[in-house]
């Protein structure tokens, strides 16, 4: 056999994988592009279009390498350019597209995945240009063989690379009824049964919450905090110190909701635990039989899903009146296997596109979505007397000049909402950070110094501490005077005060009086805040005489 038609058919060969593989992951990668719904079938197109553009690299080297070797005497300028871009482009699509498949997609570099799509589009025109060019310039001699414009592209090329393609469809649709067949992996009935219903037919009552099936949750819809920090390894690590986490492992709630259930049962409990242990109340724990110190309750307390599963707000009257929808979109999500973990996890990193819908619903940014455990009322079921307001955090913040609905006249000019104060921006590693690295804190800072204090989380007590001292409240002392003339001979030291004017004085044993004055300076709602029953604000006082001993100390 001649060289040539040697380097031809070893070519041909060549072309023929190179083809079906390109074909393949050209196809799958616009259809996943184009189609923004997360359907079963177009998960499974995701990975025909990761497995098609792996094998679309082993023979690419290849063929390119014996390509050029055929090619490289040929001076045919348009289509010698043409050639040399498209082997740029696919190389840089195959850049791509490994970075996305082992690092998986991060906002902050989302021009990657963009940028992929683009060049992806454009290395196909440049090699139809390339392949046109071809057949312009073929010298006149060679037109007169059909089969020579193309030596390498037979019919029997295009019927295997066709049959290639056909194949990956039918692997698609094939995949995606087997998994049609699957059995859900959650059962969404009652963990304890027989479950009790002392409060009517609505099975969480009298807390306010609903679901999105009407009924129970499978726990592991909820409680897969862990499984969130396995890419969002800085905000899980946030948020365990928060109180969010710790909502339902506090002793002083723990004590609390004891007393509850032992007093009046273990049903009363879902009135607390609709927000400090949302999977408790939704699976179905809370009955006769049932426990509160499951895993549920201390290690997740307010998790991932008690805030990102929730897709709407029920009312404003609060007791947890939201509906909790948490996502499950993604293929073998709630599966135990790990191998299926692994695959989840890893279309959830490829194409974040459903995820980062699905986890940040516009309910999640409103005043309103906090407003569901923040505000509080208590009915005859629970007091046995009547209808009684409690917390109310969110009304005490509309009719604050900070909601822009109140009719202060020193109001801002721009709408500050809880989640400003709250979850404020700042640079955290994480794949959800912008392009400047910032995203949502999770500590949810507050004015709660005990729990992270009891726990030892300094870290936590130092930033609430900051948090607190940043002009939330401002406190004066009016600077005393006498009500009549005293003369004296002692002499007043001027350093004893920063002050240029002549410094207050008194006499040993001298009643005097203080006006303290502590002003809510940049407190979006009532302060102190929550319980209205129980919270209380305390000045510690200090006096100091010259020598810096202490002379008077309250609080």
């Amino acid at each position: 056999m001649p060289k040539t038609e040697s380097l031809i058919s070893l070519e041909r060969k060549r072309l023929t994988q190179l083809l079906s593989a390109s074909l393949l992951a050209a196809t799958s990668g616009f259809i996943t592009y184009v189609i923004q719904e997360n359907h079963v079938w177009i998960q499974w197109s995701y990975l025909l279009h990761v497995f098609a553009g792996v094998l679309m690299t082993i023979p690419l080297g290849h063929y390119i390498g014996r390509h050029y070797k055929r090619t490289q005497g040929l001076r045919r300028p348009l289509m010698t350019l043409t050639g040399a871009l498209s082997v740029v482009a696919i190389l840089y699509v195959i850049a791509g597209g490994i970075q996305i498949s082992l690092l998986g997609q991060i906002e902050a570099q989302r021009w990657i995945y963009d940028t992929h799509v683009i060049i992806a589009a454009l290395a196909l025109i440049l090699v139809l240009i390339h392949l046109a060019s071809h057949r312009l310039f073929l010298p006149e001699k060679r037109k007169k063989n059909g089969d020579a414009y193309f030596p390498t592209i037979t019919s029997t090329t295009i019927k295997k690379s066709l049959f290639g393609v056909i194949a990956g469809a039918a692997t698609v649709v094939i995949s995606s009824v087997l998994y049609h067949q699957l059995p859900s992996p959650y059962v969404d009935d009652a963990v304890i049964t027989p479950y009790e219903l002392p409060y009517g037919s609505h099975p969480f009552r009298p807390s306010q919450t609903e679901s999105f099936t009407g009924g129970f949750l499978d726990p592991r819809r909820l409680a897969n905090s862990d499984k969130c920090g396995t890419c969002h390894t800085a905000i899980t690590k946030e948020w365990q110190s928060s109180m969010h986490a710790q909502a339902a492992s506090d002793k002083s709630y723990q004590t609390n909701v004891n007393l509850l259930a032992k007093k009046k049962g273990m049903a009363s409990t879902r009135y607390c635990e609709g927000c400090h242990a949302p999977i408790a109340l939704l699976s179905g724990e809370l009955t006769k039989g049932g426990k509160l110190d499951t895993y549920g309750h201390m290690a997740e307390g307010i998790g991932c899903m008690g805030c990102h599963g929730i897709d709407r707000v029920i009312h404003l009257k609060g007791v947890a009146s939201y509906r909790a929808s948490p996502d499950d979109s993604y293929l073998f999500a709630g599966s135990d296997h790990s191998f299926a973990t692994k695959l989840h996890n890893f279309l959830v990193r490829i194409q974040p596109r459903s995820h980062r819908t699905e986890m940040n619903k516009p309910v999640i940014t409103q005043p309103e979505f906090c407003a569901t455990c923040h505000t509080q009322f208590m009915d005859k079921d629970m007091n046995d007397w009547g209808w009684v307001k409690m917390q109310d955090e969110y009304s005490a913040w509309l009719n604050s000049p900070y909601s822009q609905q109140s009719s202060h006249e020193f109001s801002d000019k721009k709408t500050t909402t809880c989640q400003d104060c709250h979850f404020p921006k700042e640079k955290i590693a994480d794949p959800s950070a912008n392009k400047n690295g910032m995203t949502s804190s999770h500590r949810s800072l507050g004015a709660n110094t005990a729990i992270p204090y009891y726990t030892g989380d300094e870290a936590q007590l130092s930033l609430t501490s900051l948090f607190l001292q940043s002009d939330k409240i401002r406190l004066s002392i009016e600077e005393p005077s006498r009500t009549d003339v005293t003369h004296s001979d002692k002499h007043i030291s001027t350093n004893t005060t920063h002050s240029q004017e002549a410094p207050a004085y008194f006499y040993l044993n001298e009643d005097i009086k203080l006006n303290v004055i502590v002003n809510n300076a940049n407190v979006g709602h009532d302060f102190p805040g929550g319980t209205t029953d129980i919270n209380e604000v305390w000045i510690h006082f200090k006096a100091v005489d010259g020598q810096n001993r202490t002379i008077y100390e309250s609080g």
